[in-house]
């Protein structure tokens, strides 16, 4: 995909629906002034854009998502792509139809592991990049790039520390997703622990090593270190700001944490909520409630965190995942096109919270036109 086509342009979106917009980076927080703390932004020729500044707040509510956790493996930072920005998309795009078009041109044949991607971390994030991955490197090699083999010279290898993929999902759907990806050629490791990254490849704990031209780091994600010191706010292990049920912070009422940076408590479960999108979605719902709420001072309301289930796409192969009915008290195994479906609607759901309906709808159907008049992979 084009990302221009489809980033949301914050300062469209406040003209839109009646909000302020200012561009920085949150660098510290002033409980005591009730100030955040901006740093100086800067264009790629180093000239200042906006200065340091502080803008205060009665009610602050953080929502600065998470980055990857590279555990501290030796490599990651040097040799791995993660995927949690355009920019570093757009990279990882880049890399992958350069590398066939080195295999493509290069005086010799392919070489062991030079069209080979290893991705590291096999979450709902990297067993759909897997699968998108078997098709995307196919579909790049149709386009005049005959000297590469796909059967013979494209491989993908998915690892697992955990013993299954998709380990915080349910067991059936892990198993179904596992058996799709082996029919579609994608090797799977799992209980497989990588202990450094070099740029030939991955090396295990257990001695193994895997050659691989790209190695995708999708194997868990932490907050951003800012929230490490932010004022003296509770933070876990991992950075997330610690919260009570009204999704304030533990340590000051006026400040609250909503999606990935937070670590929300749910009741008769040992972990917090967990960062997933469906959970963000809920608890932006429920900060709008208790932000009204404050206004009128009215007492704020414990948050309950609603597993609605889990899709996973695979690409054109399929989609599983379950639903859960809570009419009848338990979840449904769904695969197929009806789940391809729900799993297609989630994202015009997310485009129609912050778009609204109607350009949600013009943003899909103009996608759908543009698919059939260029090639489906970006290709410069």
């Amino acid at each position: 995909m084009d990302p221009g086509e489809n980033e949301v342009n914050y300062l469209a979106q406040a003209h839109w629906h009646g909000f302020r917009f200012r561009f920085g980076e949150m660098v510290g927080l002033n409980r005591s002034r009730k100030e955040i703390l901006l740093a100086a932004t800067f264009d790629d020729e180093g000239r200042q854009i906006t200065p340091p500044r502080a803008i205060s707040y009665d009610t602050l509510v953080i929502a600065i998502g998470s980055i990857t956790n590279d555990f501290d493996t030796k490599g990651v930072t040097d040799y791995a792509v993660p995927l949690e920005t355009t920019a570093q998309a757009t990279r990882f795009n880049r890399r992958l139809v350069n590398a066939c078009l080195r295999a493509q041109t290069q005086a010799g044949p392919v070489l062991p592991g030079q069209l080979h991607v290893a991705i590291v971390g096999a979450g709902a994030t990297g067993t759909e990049l897997a699968a998108e991955l078997h098709r995307t490197l196919r579909e790049v090699v149709t386009y005049g790039l005959d000297r590469i083999d796909p059967k013979r010279d494209i491989h993908i290898v998915l690892i697992e520390a955990a013993d299954r993929i998709l380990a915080g999902l349910p067991e059936r759907i892990s198993k179904a997703t596992h058996g799709l990806l082996d029919e579609m050629g994608v090797e799977v490791r799992t209980s497989a622990r990588v202990t450094e990254v070099t740029a030939e490849g991955v090396k295990l704990a257990d001695g193994d090593f895997i050659a691989s031209e790209l190695v995708v780091w999708a194997a868990g994600v932490k907050a951003p270190a800012v929230l490490r010191d932010l004022d003296g706010l509770e933070v876990t292990r991992i950075n997330q700001l610690v919260v009570e049920r009204t999704l304030q912070t533990t340590r000051d009422p006026d400040i609250f944490a909503i999606g990935d940076c937070a670590a929300c408590p749910r009741p008769g479960e040992a972990a917090p909520v967990p960062p997933r999108a469906q959970a963000a979605h809920q608890e932006a719902s429920h900060m709008l409630r208790q932000i009204e709420r404050r206004l009128h001072g009215a007492p704020l309301e414990p948050y309950t965190y609603r597993d609605f289930g889990s899709l996973v796409s695979l690409g054109r192969w399929t989609t599983v995942g379950n639903l859960m009915g809570f009419l009848v008290g338990r979840s449904f195994f769904i695969a197929g096109l009806f789940a391809q479906l729900m799993y297609r609607s989630l994202r015009l759901m997310h485009e129609r919270a912050v778009n609204g309906t109607a350009r949600a709808i013009v943003g899909n159907f103009a996608r759908a036109l543009s698919r059939r008049t260029g090639p489906q992979v970006k290709l410069h």
